[in-house]
C-alpha cells in the first residue's frame, strides 16, 4: 500500500509538472514564435535582453528565499510553519525593495552598454512585473513545500497563457507592436497570476505575531549561498546573450536566444523531476540519510536522460527545417548555434540535479562554489571565443564550460553521496520497458482488451 502512495504522488506529481513546465515552455515558445514574425531582428534583440536582465532580477528574490522557505516547511514541524512563512515574507519585501533600487539606478547604464534606448522604459514598468511576481512565488513555494503543484500548474497557463494570446491576436490582424506594450500586458498577467496563487495557497498560510529572528537567520543563511548558486548559474546561461549583445549586436543576441528557446523544449522534463525532487530530498535527507539520496540522484538524472534523449537525436538531425519552420529564413545563422547548445543539453539534468542533492543535504556553499566557478569560467571564455570567432564562440564557451563543471559535479558527488554515474545510465536504459510494463500496457489492456470506457 505504501508503495502504491508513492507511485501515486510520483505519478500525480510529475503528470502535473511536466503538464506545468510544457504548458510554460509551450507559451513561452509559441510567443516567441509569433514575436519574431512581429519585431524587427533589432527590437527582438531588445526584448531578449530584456528577458535575460528580469531573469536574473526574479531570481535574485527566489535563489534567496524559495529554496530555503521549500526546504524548512517541507522538513520541520507544523507548529513552525507560521514563523517560517512570516519570516520569509519579510525578507523577500526586503529584497525586493533593494532591487528595486538598483532597478532605478541601472537600467540607463545597461541601455548605453547594449546601444538599446528602449531598455529603460521597458525596466522601469517592469518594477510593477516584480512586485507581482514577487507575490506569486512566494505563495507557491508554500504550496509546492506541502507537495501540492495545482496552483503552480493554473498560475503558469495565466500568466504566460494571456501574454501569449496578447500577440497572437497583434500577429493575426497585423496590429503594431510596441516592446512596452508587452511590458504593459505581462504586468496585468502578473497581476492576475499572484491572485490566483493566492487563491490555491492560502489554506496553508499561517502568519505569526511577529518576526522570528531566529528563523529569519536559518532562512538568510541557508538561501545566501542558494541565491548565489541560483545567479551564477542564470549568469552562466545568459551571459553568452548579454555578451553578444555588447561585444556585437543586440542582433546578434537575438540569434543565439532562439537556438537557446529551442533547446528549452528539452528542459521540460528536467525542470518538472526538479520541482519534486527538492521537496522529497530534503525530507528524506532528515527520515533515511544520504543513501535515499543517492537514489533520488541517479533515478532522476536517468529518467531525465531517457525523457530528452529523443528529442535531442532528432532536432540534431533536422535542425535546418526547425529552424525554417520556427523563426524563418532569416535566422539560418542560428542553425549551427542550435547544433552546439543541443550537445550541452545532455549534461544541463546532472547539473541541475547536482545543485538540487547538494542544497538539500545542507551543501549550499559548496553548490555555490561549484556553480559560481563556472560562471566565471563561462564569462571569461565567452569573452575571447566571441571576440575570436564572433557569434559561434558563444556556442562554443558555453558548451566547454558546462563539460569542465560536469567533471567536478560528479567528483564532488561521489565523495559526498557516493554516487556512480554508471548507474545514471541503467535508469536510463530501464525507464522505457518499466514504462510500458507499467503504465502503456496496462492502460491498453483497460481500454482496449476489456473494453472499459
Amino acid at each position: 500500500m505504501e508503495e502504491k502512495q508513492k507511485d501515486h504522488y510520483w505519478l500525480k506529481s510529475g503528470t502535473i509538472n511536466i503538464l506545468q513546465n510544457f504548458s510554460g515552455v509551450f507559451f513561452g515558445f509559441a510567443g516567441f514564435y509569433v514575436l519574431v514574425r512581429v519585431l524587427s531582428k533589432h527590437d527582438f534583440g531588445v526584448w531578449t535582453l530584456f528577458l535575460s536582465t528580469t531573469t536574473i532580477l526574479e531570481a535574485i528574490r527566489s535563489g534567496l528565499i524559495q529554496n530555503a522557505l521549500i526546504k524548512y516547511i517541507s522538513s520541520s514541524d507544523n507548529r513552525e510553519h507560521p514563523e517560517i512563512i512570516t519570516a520569509s515574507f519579510a525578507i523577500s519585501g526586503a529584497v525586493s525593495l533593494v532591487t528595486i533600487a538598483g532597478i532605478l539606478a541601472l537600467a540607463p547604464f545597461l541601455s548605453h552598454i547594449w546601444d538599446s534606448p528602449q531598455l529603460v522604459g521597458l525596466l522601469y514598468a517592469y518594477i510593477a512585473i516584480y512586485i507581482f511576481s514577487g507575490l506569486q512565488a512566494q505563495f507557491n513555494a508554500v504550496e509546492q513545500a506541502n507537495f501540492r503543484f495545482n496552483g503552480i500548474f493554473a498560475t503558469t497557463i495565466i500568466k504566460q497563457g494571456s501574454f501569449f494570446c496578447f500577440v497572437l491576436v497583434c500577429y493575426v490582424f497585423s496590429l503594431h507592436v510596441e516592446l512596452i506594450y508587452l511590458v504593459w500586458v505581462q504586468t496585468f498577467s502578473a497581476f492576475l497570476a499572484a491572485a490566483l496563487a493566492f487563491r490555491y495557497a492560502h489554506k496553508n498560510l499561517r502568519w505569526s505575531e511577529g518576526i522570528s529572528r531566529g528563523w529569519a537567520g536559518k532562512l538568510f543563511g541557508y538561501g545566501k549561498y542558494a541565491f548565489g548558486t541560483l545567479i551564477s548559474s542564470l549568469l552562466s546561461s545568459t551571459i553568452d546573450q548579454m555578451m553578444l549583445g555588447a561585444l556585437l549586436s543586440p542582433a546578434a543576441s537575438g540569434a543565439f536566444n532562439i537556438a537557446v528557446r529551442i533547446t528549452n523544449l528539452i528542459d521540460i522534463p528536467g525542470n518538472a523531476v526538479a520541482t519534486i525532487v527538492f521537496p522529497q530530498s530534503a525530507r528524506r535527507m532528515e527520515t533515511e540519510g544520504k543513501s535515499a539520496i543517492k537514489y533520488l540522484y541517479e533515478k532522476s538524472v536517468g529518467t531525465t536522460l531517457a525523457l530528452v534523449l529523443p528529442f535531442v537525436v532528432f532536432l540534431y538531425l533536422f535542425s535546418d527545417l526547425v529552424i525554417h519552420l520556427i523563426a524563418g529564413e532569416k535566422y539560418n545563422d542560428s542553425i549551427p548555434l542550435l547544433r552546439i547548445t543541443l550537445l550541452y543539453c545532455l549534461l544541463i539534468p546532472f547539473g541541475r540535479q547536482f545543485g538540487n542533492i547538494l542544497d538539500s543535504i545542507g551543501k549550499t556553499r559548496l553548490t555555490f562554489l561549484v556553480v559560481i566557478g563556472s560562471a566565471t569560467l563561462n564569462l571569461c571564455l565567452n569573452y575571447f571565443f566571441i571576440r575570436s570567432i564572433g557569434v559561434m564562440g558563444a556556442a562554443y564557451a558555453t558548451l566547454c564550460s558546462n563539460i569542465l563543471g560536469f567533471i567536478v559535479a560528479q567528483v564532488i558527488l561521489k565523495k559526498e553521496i557516493n554516487t556512480n554515474i554508471l548507474n545514471t545510465f541503467v535508469y536510463m536504459y530501464r525507464f522505457y520497458p518499466e514504462f510500458l510494463e507499467r503504465y502503456v500496457i496496462p492502460f491498453w489492456k483497460r481500454k482496449f482488451v476489456k473494453g472499459e470506457k
